[in-house]
């Protein structure tokens, strides 16, 4: 008689009660079910084919958190076994015989009569396990290898968290952990021995793993295009992300077939986050940005009163996304040459709020090495030769005002690096008892070598974007005194600064265009920085860009160098040098 329609449309879904506790029921919290949402009513629920997907996805869900939930239970039992108090007289035998079992040393011999039951053993570890133990050596293998090499200048803080947040996803999302097992176990292999990369069986297993990674990416995507634009914004993340992932992955195999495909597809689910709360706001209000952060939260405290804040693990998945994202469309924009498509978006995101020590809302220095202001400023040249390419087909092209627009960019580049140059680079050294006990990893001194790396990082990304531009508005122009100024900065820096040379794999863009424009004298040198990184299969993107290099080279003696963003596509591929 009492029957409330408040519930969560989860638990409507599945035909149970419903307690109605916001902002998810403890119904869905027990079982771990991430679909947990209240408001309008859902597109899924149609009484049809979305609702009996969705509830099929929502079973699966609730069988693959079980290992949690029984290990939480039984994390549960044995703290409570630890207190456990002397009952009452009549239960004086079974507390004796509790007593004793629990003051059994480990050099007291085994019970012969009971001897242990590994295999029963083994099966009751297994079910309490949320994968393979395989996989979590190539997990650990990702986190402390692949990760430090993929993205060399990503380093969160451990007291804010540092990679938990990739532990935590691949622990409850299949997708993310099906992509990222894909690139452990291409370098795992490539560890072992470089010779059993062309091993067949290697390469069948590593396909059948890229393959139940698309699938399960093509079911997610599915289903979020079904979703309203508020529900599920935490699935949207999670896709994202391993989107982005699959991406890194295919690219360090050298397939680039699929570039333009995951990035539309990464960059489609951007904006369904967004459009939660709303896209203007987001491009005229970095504080938008905030909010978006606050529906996939609320942050983890890690210590009581509240006293130490850790980002959720979807909040610090699409901060990291988000930068990744921003990157790749803007050296996408180049070679494609159109407007990056999150253009709109590069002053609220990449730039500092007009507050006293502002910082923008994505850092891609702490992502990439190379400060926003570069970034943005290779975008501002993309939409530059967007326009040209327009006009030219329209056949009003305007050269004065191509230079004009040119000049404007040009000044803010020399007013910007001139700005950076004249500062001296330091880290803000926090010292503490705490920072002591993390010496014996270095975490001190390795921010202080990361922040000297970037700031070779972004001087090389200038330099580059200067010699894009030049290409951009006058062509090819190699004996240019301008041109010759900054690839001889570019070189100079690659040759006798910047340490490890595998380093180079983060600028495969800046060092395809700056090799481009060497004269032949210097092409021995190019030569060499490629030939000294070892194994090549390490290094895709940046031969790719070498590939780039020799065609221009070739058309240049031929006198017939096309222009820049030619290079890097073809009818059916995107060269995605990041």
């Amino acid at each position: 008689m009492n029957r409330s329609f408040n519930g969560c449309w989860t638990c409507r879904l599945r035909r149970k009660k419903c307690d109605e506790q916001r902002p998810r029921c403890n119904e869905c919290l027990t079982l771990h079910i991430s679909t947990c949402n209240y408001g309008k009513k859902p597109a899924w629920m149609d009484d049809g084919v979305k609702q009996e997907a969705m509830a099929e996805q929502i079973k699966n869900e609730v069988k693959q958190q079980a290992p949690y939930r029984r290990r939480g239970k039984r994390e549960s039992v044995a703290t409570s076994n630890t207190n456990v108090s002397i009952p009452e007289s009549g239960d004086q035998t079974e507390a004796s015989s509790y007593m004793d079992e629990s003051n059994t040393t480990p050099s007291d011999p085994p019970d012969a009569a009971s001897p242990i039951n590994t295999k029963n053993v083994c099966k009751e570890v297994r079910k309490m396990r949320p994968f393979a133990q395989s996989d979590s050596v190539l997990l650990v293998f990702y986190l402390e290898r692949i990760l430090p090499f993929l993205f060399p200048f990503y380093r969160p803080a451990p007291l804010h968290g540092g990679p938990a947040w990739i532990l935590d996803l691949v622990i409850s999302s299949p997708v993310i952990r099906q992509a990222i097992l894909c690139q452990s176990s291409y370098f795992f292999a490539l560890a072992h021995d470089t010779s059993t990369i062309t091993d067949d069986r290697m390469w069948e297993a590593l396909l059948e793993q890229t393959k139940d990674a698309f699938n399960m990416l093509r079911n997610s995507i599915q289903i979020i295009e079904s979703y309203d634009e508020n529900e599920h914004v935490l699935s949207s993340v999670r896709t994202m992300a391993a989107i982005i992932q699959l991406q890194r992955f295919e690219i360090a195999i050298t397939c680039f077939d699929n570039c333009q495909a995951h990035l539309n597809a990464a960059l489609t689910i951007f904006k369904k986050v967004v459009d939660v709360v709303g896209a203007v706001n987001l491009a005229s209000s970095s504080t938008t940005f905030q909010t978006i952060l606050r529906l996939l939260g609320p942050p983890t405290w890690i210590l009581p009163a509240q006293q130490a804040e850790v980002s959720s693990s979807e909040q610090a998945a699409f901060r990291f996304s988000t930068a990744l994202l921003l990157f790749d469309d803007i050296i996408a924009s180049t070679a494609l040459q159109e407007r990056p498509q999150l253009y709109e978006y590069h002053h609220s995101l990449l730039c500092k709020n007009s507050g006293i020590d502002s910082v923008p809302p994505i850092n891609l220095e702490t992502t990439m090495g190379c400060q926003n202001w570069v970034l943005e400023q290779i975008g501002e040249i993309a939409v530059l030769d967007a326009w040209k390419k327009h006009c030219k087909a329209a056949g009003n092209l305007d050269v004065g005002e191509l230079v004009h627009r040119a000049t404007a960019i040009k000044k803010t580049l020399e007013a910007h690096l001139s700005c950076f140059e004249s500062e001296l680079v330091s880290v803000p050294q926090e010292s503490s008892l705490l920072d002591d006990m993390f010496a014996a990893e270095d975490y001190s001194g390795q921010a202080r070598t990361i922040a000297r790396q970037s700031s070779l990082m972004t001087r090389i990304w200038a330099h580059s974007t200067f010699l894009y531009l030049s290409v951009i508005v006058s062509g090819w122009q190699p004996a240019n005194a301008e041109v010759r100024h900054h690839v001889a900065q570019v070189l100079e820096l690659l040759t006798h600064h910047v340490s490890p040379p595998s380093l180079l794999r983060t600028m495969a863009w800046p060092f395809c265009v700056v090799g481009c424009l060497t004269e032949t004298a210097q092409k021995a040198c190019i030569r060499e920085m490629v030939d000294s990184l070892r194994p090549a299969s390490r290094f895709s993107t940046v031969r790719r860009g070498f590939d780039i290099v020799e065609r221009v080279w070739n058309d240049r003696e031929m006198g017939n160098a096309g222009e820049f963003a030619t290079y890097f596509q073809s009818d059916t591929m995107l060269a995605l040098l990041v």
